[in-house]
């Protein structure tokens, strides 16, 4: 793990969406955090260990979602599916869909398999999958303040954790989506879905994929959590992140994140907190 001293930052953005302001004063203590966020191969031990049947591998309880289609209640998770014409941006529901037997394993679908991703993050993580992993790790999810801070590498009120130019001297520095979303990803930074970690460099405090590859969790609520399903906020964006649908691969971005959903790039990244 890479120790972080804390400190004070701003926090959010006034330039971003507005779940992102306004801009503020924060400030953390001292603590470990992952390098990068967490692997298949780390996954795959803490089940071998535990025996940890994830949310995406159970059937649902129908008692739960009372008015839910009962063939939508077999276990599943959330896959992008590209869509074969164009769509509205405003219906996410045109590239999304819940598919059976998608889980960590299976990271498109049943037919697909993660046994030559090991290196790369683990996804289809609901909260309570991401919970379990870092007690048995001996760690904890991080807040959002916690996540945020460490992101920045330092650079304090950079758009990005590596400055202010979103591909400084040409290069990529984050697995996102290059192209006309959701139809056309041109691939200019080498990959479609997720890539290994570490591919692209570290930010300040030598952490890797703080920003695109999976969204990661935190312990934070977003919105009110007296609710029959709240929501935490997931940080970093995703491979799936575009300018022109989602520019949210940047640290002050949040997004609220159901605790009963898991999807194809989610996933997460630990911290120890000084005793």
């Amino acid at each position: 793990m890479v120790w972080i001293e804390g400190g004070d930052f701003l926090m959010g953005s006034d330039d971003g969406y507005p779940e992102e302001a306004p801009a503020r004063a924060a400030s953390t203590a001292g603590f470990w955090i992952d390098p990068h966020p967490v692997t298949n191969r780390d996954f795959n031990r803490f089940v071998r260990e535990t025996g940890h049947v994830t949310l995406a591998e159970r059937p649902a309880d129908a008692q739960q979602y009372p008015d839910a289609n009962l063939d939508l209640l077999v276990p599943s998770s959330s896959v992008f599916v590209k869509p074969k014409r164009p769509v509205r941006l405003d219906d996410a529901y045109q590239w999304w869909a819940y598919v059976a037997g998608a889980d960590w394993r299976h990271p498109q679908g049943p037919e697909t398999s993660a046994k030559k991703l090991s290196k790369h993050p683990v996804v289809h993580i609901a909260y309570e999958d991401a919970v379990a992993y870092a007690e048995w790790a001996g760690k904890e999810l991080p807040t959002e303040v916690e996540w945020e801070f460490a992101a920045r590498g330092g650079l304090d009120g950079a758009r990005y954790p590596w400055g202010d130019e979103e591909t400084p001297g040409g290069h990529y520095m984050a697995n996102t989506w290059q192209g006309d979303f959701p139809m056309q990803n041109q691939r200019l930074d080498g990959w479609e879905w997720t890539s290994p970690v570490g591919t692209y460099p570290p930010n300040g405090y030598g952490l890797y994929d703080m920003t695109g590859n999976v969204w990661e969790w935190t312990v934070d609520g977003f919105g009110p959590q007296d609710v029959p399903i709240p929501r935490k906020v997931t940080k970093g964006g995703s491979f799936l992140c575009a300018p022109n649908y989602c520019h949210r691969y940047r640290p002050a971005a949040r997004m609220a994140q159901p605790v009963d959903t898991s999807t194809c790039h989610l996933g997460l990244r630990c911290v120890v907190r000084a005793a």
